[in-house]
């Protein structure tokens, strides 16, 4: 006669409960529920010891095979370069962070009837003519003018925003003439795949920034 013969149908359900078990049926299907779970639960504790053994023997093996084995550059991941940065004077950084604050209040200038056709919205500025041209006439839900009073800082006129000034390059003997320290590089549009690499290759021997550089596939 085993122990749970002896208990009462509460006191196995809980036991039940605890094991996540179902809870339902006569005593004897209570009884014979538990038994079954105490088999299965005990191969189960002994295959966790067993794996807590082999880690605790495999944590040693494989610090030192770590520490004997030769990590070649190629694996690594590449490190992070950061782009170069020109050397400006105080008077254009000053030029160039009051163009930012300007560029962001200037309103995006529309053709007129831009809203109205397609192909109109994807031209760019033309000054709007006739007598009762709702833009001509600056009513202000048509959009603004193109004016005067939108220009910006001459100091900063023609750079790029990081500050270098543009030159346009075809080949890599372009960048004999280029000024690494207020001048960037940009490729022309008319530039093969091949040359192209051959100018970054070079740019990056001589320090020189590539504006319009690709992603390397």
């Amino acid at each position: 006669m085993s122990d749970y013969d002896k208990m009462t149908v509460a006191e196995l359900k809980e036991l039940l409960k605890a094991a996540n078990l179902p809870v339902s049926g006569k005593k004897a299907d209570l009884i014979s529920r538990l038994q079954e779970g105490e088999e299965t639960t005990a191969p189960a504790e002994e295959e966790v010891v067993e794996e807590a053994v082999e880690e605790e023997s495999t944590e040693g093996s494989s610090e030192e095979e770590y520490e004997d084995e030769d990590w070649d550059d190629e694996d690594l991941d590449e490190v992070h370069v950061a782009r170069q940065k020109p050397v400006l004077s105080d008077d254009i950084k000053a030029a160039l962070a009051l163009r930012a604050a300007q560029k962001k209040a200037t309103p995006s200038f529309r053709r007129t009837e831009w809203f109205r056709y397609k192909r109109l919205s994807r031209s760019g500025w033309r000054k709007p003519h006739g007598m009762d041209n709702k833009q001509r006439r600056n009513y202000r839900y048509r959009g603004s003018l193109v004016r005067i009073g939108h220009g910006k800082v001459n100091a900063a006129s023609g750079l790029h925003p990081s500050g270098f000034e543009e030159v346009m390059v075809h080949n890599s003997s372009d960048l004999e003439q280029i000024d690494a320290e207020t001048q960037a590089a940009r490729v022309g549009a008319t530039v093969g795949g091949r040359k192209r690499e051959v100018i970054h290759s070079r740019a990056d021997e001589l320090g020189i920034r590539v504006l319009n550089r690709r992603r390397e596939r």
